[in-house]
């Protein structure tokens, strides 16, 4: 029988991003610095360790020392990332824009997915903003209608780690903090924009990002 200690190793060695809204009893082990230390002995092994982003608000796992194997994975780690910024960031515009108050996706706040909806279709410029986001490759909807498109964003950016659905009775959904994580690697760019793509990816993971 998997204890909780191994199943939070399996969960970071499987690239997962761990937060209090994604995984609070895995979260609240990672707080505990005894707990933490005893997994990092674990993932020590396998030059691995945990790190965390965004105040410790969320915890994932990254390399302990570089090689040429490691700077490659954590390369086309970043590739893949850099790739779906758009996609995600337009998403997190929109969501804004199409909120009553006007407040930022960040951890922790919900997104009912049924009122979100119904604010797209009645303002056209939303509607055919959520059109362009729906059709990037990291979506690929071929939905023409805004409950279509609205699905399947929805449905990726679960897949993704980027959302939770709480209560599958509800189309509610609530964002962990992988989104906090992506607006430190988008601060993080922005102030390193003059490296190449190989010497960002290495600084980010010296600085415990990847």
């Amino acid at each position: 029988m998997k204890t909780e200690t191994g199943r939070v190793i399996e969960a970071l060695l499987g690239g997962a991003f761990i937060c209090r809204i994604s995984d609070e009893s895995a979260w609240t082990l990672l707080g505990d610095e005894s707990r933490r230390a005893q997994i990092n002995d674990h993932l020590a092994i396998l030059n691995r360790k945990v790190s965390a982003a965004a105040g410790d608000t969320v915890y994932f796992c990254s390399y302990v020392d570089l090689g040429e194997e490691e700077r490659k994975a954590i390369t086309g780690q970043f590739n893949d990332m850099t790739a779906n910024l758009q996609p995600l960031v337009h998403f997190m515009v929109l969501v804004q824009e199409a909120g009553a108050g006007d407040e930022p996706l960040a951890e922790g706040v919900r997104v009912r997915l049924n009122e979100l909806q119904s604010t797209i279709e009645d303002v056209p410029a939303l509607s055919e903003q959520l059109g362009k986001i729906a059709r990037f490759r990291l979506f690929n909807s071929t939905s023409t209608s805004v409950d279509g498109q609205l699905k399947q964003v929805f449905k990726r950016l679960c897949e993704l780690g980027y959302l939770v659905r709480p209560n599958l009775e509800k189309q509610i959904y609530q964002a962990t903090g992988k989104v906090e994580y992506l607006y430190e690697v988008l601060r993080f760019i922005d102030e390193n924009e003059a490296l190449a793509l190989e010497q960002k990816a290495e600084a980010m993971q010296q600085e415990d990002l990847l």
